[in-house]
């Protein structure tokens, strides 16, 4: 197929098509970290409620993004595209006006199915598009419009949540995407593979997707029904049974969606598995401190949204310093530092106690560890990126980037359900301890209050007790902080994790080898 120059009429049209659609996953990924007090109070939501809407999205996105891409290659990118778009905000939409928590979730299922058929086909649409020579040139343009809306996303989610007017996170999406449909339909042509592409991994994707699910489930479930609950341990015994069945159909399969073979390369296992170890800490650490931020330490949602500013701004100012820096010396020390830098990070972010409240002493307590993380970060993305691509033959750099895609969600899954899960857990184990030294109390009263770990920062005071003196709400402030601070302590421990894997895996003479 013919590919167009990226400053001709077709390329710019291309182009402004992926930003515009890309722009939509974008904001939603960002803006709802910040909105999420504002979603919980509206919607009577408990705490794990509020990691299934982050998961019922994650869970298909990471499921189904290999297959969206494969199904661009076999019956038309641009039609996948569309469609994923079409999909995803009718899924937007029906997020604006659900009505309760649980048709939300249900919605956000809609959306990562959308989601699943547009991300890939974003940047295939370019790369299949696009000449050669200017194809590295549209996808820093991409990146770049990207990172922007990224800097965007929580400071409008903090916007809007704090206006009463969270739902319009959703609703933006409408606007957005019928624009980029009108431009996809009657600007830019269709590609596909020549051959036809490879077949769809269905099994594959049946398996990997309900084995998550059943993970989440059961993780989430703890909290209320106990671990030892039939609900609970059988559940997770049939997601790691699913996770088992998928890696033997991808053993097998003429058709995997995941290569096993690709894993046979150390380098493209120790890349893969240091971004689900780095990704994991930096997902969980980010949604802990948003909502450390505004239900314990009484930021507005705005100023939660604010504050993220000086991390990308360094994500622009460096990544692109980064990536050449990992062409010319080789990516391995960076992908020691940056991940170790990262970590240091939340590490420091662990330590902001309960005293310090207010975003007035921003400056002295989340910005030392915010600025640390983003270095971090800035350090690690471009050179994690050319690891991953260089660690494999061209013919399999499409597969490379899904595998690794995709395993930045399932991290995110994994990080959601099973540190939300302890986060109830420590917060109930730290009311506990508190409660002890109450022997006046009534037990139903402590039962109610034990209950409320649930909700996290939104637990609430018991019907008709008076709290004068404020015991009640510094009990909770207490329990809440301790969870806080051991959750942020694991999430560093998993970026400090992801340096280490880069000692014992990657080096660079390996890279070299593969890039040539």
């Amino acid at each position: 197929m013919a590919t167009v120059a990226l400053h001709s009429p077709a390329g710019k049209w291309v182009l402004v098509s992926a930003i515009l659609a890309s722009s939509m996953a974008f904001i939603d990924s960002t803006a709802l970290n910040v909105a999420l007090p504002s979603l919980q109070r509206s919607l009577n939501a408990t705490g794990p409620d509020l990691f299934w809407l982050l998961n019922a999205y994650l869970l298909i996105l990471a499921a189904l993004i290999l297959v969206g891409g494969s199904l661009g290659d076999r019956i038309g990118r641009k039609k996948v595209f569309m469609t994923g778009i079409l999909v995803f905000i009718a899924g937007s939409a029906a997020c604006g006006f659900a009505p309760t928590i649980l048709v939300l979730i249900i919605s956000r299922i809609m959306q990562g199915v959308g989601g699943a058929l547009m991300i890939p086909g974003s940047l295939s649409l370019i790369s299949s598009s696009i000449n050669e020579n200017e194809r590295g040139k549209a996808i820093g343009t991409w990146s770049m419009f990207s990172t922007m809306v990224t800097v965007g996303g929580p400071i409008l989610g903090g916007a809007l949540a704090d206006a009463g007017l969270w739902r319009y996170i959703f609703f933006i999406n409408v606007p957005i995407g019928i624009v980029a449909l009108i431009i996809l339909w009657f600007k830019v042509a269709e590609t596909r593979d020549a051959d036809g592409g490879r077949a769809i991994d269905i099994p594959g994707s049946a398996a990997i997707a309900l084995g998550l699910a059943l993970i989440t489930f059961g993780f989430l479930r703890i909290p209320a029904a106990g671990f030892g609950n039939p609900q609970v341990y059988l559940t997770l015994a049939g997601g790691i049974g699913m996770l088992i069945a998928f890696i033997y159909i991808e053993k097998t399969s003429k058709h995997a969606m995941m290569p096993l073979s690709l894993f046979s390369n150390p380098t493209f296992s120790g890349v893969n598995l240091l971004t689900f170890f780095l990704y994991a800490g930096l997902g969980s650490g980010m949604l802990f401190v948003s909502l450390d931020m505004i239900q314990e330490q009484r930021y507005t949602q705005l100023q939660a949204g604010l504050t993220f500013l000086p991390f990308t701004i360094l994500m622009i100012l460096i990544s692109r310093f980064a990536g050449s820096l990992a062409d010319q010396f080789g990516p391995r020390l960076l992908l020691i530092l940056g991940p170790a830098t990262a970590g240091i990070g939340l590490l420091m972010l662990s330590f902001i106690g309960k005293e310090a409240q207010g975003v007035g002493n921003y400056f002295k307590t989340f910005f030392p560890g915010i600025v640390t993380l983003g270095l971090g970060m800035s350090f690690t993305v471009a050179p994690l990126t050319t690891t991953v691509m260089s660690s494999v033959s061209d013919h399999f750099s499409g597969t490379a980037s899904g595998v690794n895609n995709a395993l930045t969600r399932v991290s995110n899954v994994f990080a959601n359900a099973i540190f939300g899960t302890l986060a109830v857990l420590f917060f109930a184990g730290a009311l506990q301890k508190q409660l002890a030294g109450q022997p006046s109390m009534p037990a139903k009263t402590k039962q109610y209050i034990l209950a409320q770990a649930a909700n996290l920062g939104d637990a609430k005071l018991p019907p008709g007790l008076k709290d004068d003196k404020g015991r009640m709400v510094n009990l909770y402030r207490n329990g809440f902080a301790e969870a806080y601070s051991k959750i942020m302590k694991l999430s560093g421990g998993l970026a400090l994790l992801g340096a280490l894997v880069t000692v014992i895996f990657i080096r660079d003479s390996t890279v070299k080898r593969n890039k040539k």
